[in-house]
């Protein structure tokens, strides 16, 4: 994961937690977590990448790691951030995070890597340029 002194996201996103994503010991189930990556993940791209045919491209998970660092309870106020660290080829790493936004404390960490994948040839496609600019240009690459 990036270092804290680099720890800035543009991409800021309240989340809501749902009766049922907090279990009986009153705090958010640890699978959650990644719903409410995925929620914002997908908010990032619509925000930042401006004309995606998502009929035809898909954005697939190929690693995932976590760390859960402190707990979510079903009252807390949350956030996601999303940022973009690394752009491949056909890959890149987005690294996010859930914080509390009361406190600023970092209840999650998340880094991905992610390949675009061609939904009629079935196949990964290369990072489009038009992607490429859009957040180099977002995130400050």
């Amino acid at each position: 994961m990036t270092d804290e002194k680099d720890n800035v996201f543009h991409h800021v996103m309240p989340l809501q937690i749902r009766f049922n994503d907090v279990d009986k010991f009153g705090h958010v189930n640890n699978t959650i977590y990644f719903q409410f990556y995925d929620t914002t993940k997908t908010d990032y791209f619509a925000s930042v990448c401006k004309g995606v045919n998502w009929e035809k491209i898909a954005i697939v998970v190929v690693k995932i790691e976590a760390e859960f660092l402190a707990q979510i309870r079903g009252d807390s106020h949350i956030a996601g951030r999303t940022r973009v660290v690394k752009i491949g080829n056909k890959s890149f790493h987005l690294e996010q995070d859930v914080i509390d936004i009361d406190t600023n404390e970092i209840k999650s960490k998340c880094m991905s890597v992610m390949v675009l994948y061609d939904l009629q040839q079935q196949q990964t496609i290369p990072f489009p340029d038009e992607w490429r600019r859009d957040i180099i240009a977002y995130e400050g690459l």
